[in-house]
């Protein structure tokens, strides 16, 4: 199971291909002040619809940052006790996503990790871009580029999960319009807030929230 988490240590991180922390030196209205942030990759996400069954697939999976912070593990040495601190503390509920680490296309880019993650291939002028924002604005502020796509059964032709070689156990979930209401405002399940506006987003512009609130 993907949450089945042991042997848990905490180390500082001297070097990583995913992130470098910088520190700026500015002065702002003749002030001097300086800021700690850090430098990673730009993203994507996309927001499936399945319009064959009116679910949402989205993705469930372990995220260490989340469980770190939850558990306080921020101490160099720091073993973390897994009988106590189960791994179900950083299982996260998301929408597909990436980082842009290929040189790719934003949107060819989008459809492959929605075939990875999902298992779903969708026609590139199926994946409409709904916006970009910079996300994680207090220490990143890397660009994410946020997508809507609309699948059927007839599209899904692998059962998901990620790329095994890459370590990721992704478990994919479909969700009723009802859940995902639910969800939201339930601040027991992790979820990002890319997830949540993208929903808000859809229920405004597809004027469906009154069905599911019913």
């Amino acid at each position: 199971m993907a949450d089945k988490i042991s042997d848990v240590s905490v180390s500082l991180c001297s070097s990583s291909q995913y992130v470098t922390p910088f520190r700026l030196l500015y002065k702002q209205d003749g002030v001097k002040k300086t800021w700690d942030y850090i430098k990673g990759h730009d993203s994507i996400a996309i927001l499936l619809y399945n319009k064959d069954r009116d679910v949402f697939p989205v993705v469930k999976q372990f995220r260490p940052a989340v469980y770190a912070a939850k558990i306080q593990a921020f101490t160099d040495g720091q073993i973390v006790d897994t009988a106590k601190h189960k791994g179900e503390e950083g299982m996260c509920i998301e929408l597909c996503a990436g980082i842009m680490d290929k040189n790719k296309d934003v949107t060819e880019m989008a459809q492959a990790e929605v075939l990875e993650e999902t298992g779903y291939k969708v026609p590139l002028e199926n994946l409409k871009k709904i916006t970009s924002f910079r996300n994680e604005v207090g220490v990143n502020g890397a660009l994410m580029t946020l997508f809507y796509a609309e699948v059927t059964d007839q599209m899904k032709v692998d059962s998901g999960g990620g790329l095994v070689d890459e370590g990721e156990q992704i478990e994919v979930i479909d969700l009723s319009g009802k859940d995902v209401i639910r969800y939201m405002m339930d601040e027991n399940i992790e979820k990002p807030v890319a997830m949540m506006f993208a929903f808000t987003w859809f229920f405004f512009m597809k004027g469906k929230m009154d069905m599911y609130t019913r």
